[in-house]
């Protein structure tokens, strides 16, 4: 396996990946319907202004789209040590009914602490231990249907920061911020690419002959981390855990020998895809965590095309996206959108990405 075969990475900035990014294009809402959203075509010979419902004419009979069956969970709790309140955000189940957790308030946490869950006082999480950047392990104990259950009553969706619910999350939102292939509980941000499907979407890309198979990664709260570091390999990204079946792993190979294109819809599928490739652009079946982090330099050995929405200025996933399709043309691809009005982020617009290395 590999995660980057460049012997050298150029030199990176994080200033490199900045832009101005008007507040007004931050999506707060999505479009409706999902596939009315519009559709940034970023290929070798240059830009083209789409729309998603656009997707099977420009994808070819033979094609596979990698999705992620991930489904977010209500992960957002909040909580008392005696009079001393936390805001818990989960993060990854580990064994044993423990969770890694990001804790607003975690200085306050010592181990062997026991916390009440507002609105669940059947729960009553022990802290393990505190890591570094906020990070706590707490048990909830084995019963892990006791702890479904009460995260479904008192947990909250957890919304990205940058969409502003001063009240919290809303009804509407829940069924907002599930996709159309969501089947596996576990992740606390969704694989927003996918939100923009439809079953009209869907049944098009099936006429045009496109394939489809699913994969896992549970998308960890660590997604929402800005990066503060001048240099950005210096930053860490949080171990996320995620799953490619044999029987998967075998149908992208078959369509890759086939002269098939890869499509992976989002950059979470595209980083579980990167994790599990080999030198040859084999792709192994994989089951464990992954802290894979794509940057400039890196060589792609999985996917041919990546269905992405639109990133925030100086995050790892705009440098992802830079990696893809090359920093000069997705800078220029930015500058584009901002000017022609694209929404960004989780509800917003999206685009299609061809890798750089194809042309």
């Amino acid at each position: 396996m590999t995660q980057t075969d460049a012997p050298a990475l150029p030199a990176l900035r994080a200033e490199d990946f900045d832009f101005a990014l008007p507040e007004a294009l931050i999506a707060q809402e999505p479009a409706r319907p999902r596939d009315s959203a519009r559709m940034l075509v970023v290929e070798p010979a240059g830009t083209r202004d789409l729309g998603v419902t656009d997707l099977p004419a420009l994808l070819q009979p033979g094609d596979l789209m990698v999705v992620n069956d991930t489904r977010v969970i209500p992960a957002r709790l909040h909580a008392k040590r005696g009079e001393a309140r936390v805001e818990i955000m989960l993060n990854r189940a580990e064994t044993g009914g423990i969770w890694h957790a990001l804790v607003r308030g975690a200085k306050k946490l010592r181990p062997g602490d026991v916390l009440a869950i507002e609105g669940a006082p059947e729960l009553a999480p022990r802290v393990v231990e505190r890591q570094d950047g906020g990070a706590v392990l707490l048990d909830f104990g084995p019963d892990q249907g006791l702890l479904a259950a009460a995260l479904e009553k008192a947990g909250e969706v957890p919304l990205p920061p940058y969409i502003a619910r001063p009240e919290g999350p809303t009804e509407r939102d829940r069924d907002d911020y599930t996709h159309i292939f969501a089947r596996q509980p576990g992740a606390v941000a969704a694989p927003t690419a996918s939100l923009h499907f439809t079953p009209a979407l869907l049944e098009a890309l099936a006429a045009r002959g496109i394939g489809q198979v699913e994969v896992t990664l549970h998308v960890g709260a660590g997604t929402f981390l800005p990066i503060r570091t001048e240099d950005p390999r210096a930053h860490k990204l949080h171990a996320e855990w995620g799953e490619i079946t044999p029987e998967a792993a075998a149908a992208i190979n078959a369509t890759k020998a086939r002269g098939g294109r890869i499509v992976a819809i989002g950059t979470t599928a595209l980083r579980l895809l990167e994790s599990a490739v080999d030198d040859q652009g084999v792709v192994h079946p994989f089951r464990g965590l992954t802290e894979i982090y794509l940057l400039p330099g890196h060589r792609f050995h999985s996917a041919d095309v990546l269905m992405t929405n639109f990133h925030l200025p100086k995050s790892s996933l705009f440098m992802l996206v830079s990696a893809f399709a090359g920093m000069g043309r997705m800078r220029e691809a930015y500058a584009h959108a901002v000017k022609a009005g694209y929404r960004f982020y989780s509800y917003g617009d999206s685009s299609l990405l061809f890798r750089e290395d194809k042309r």
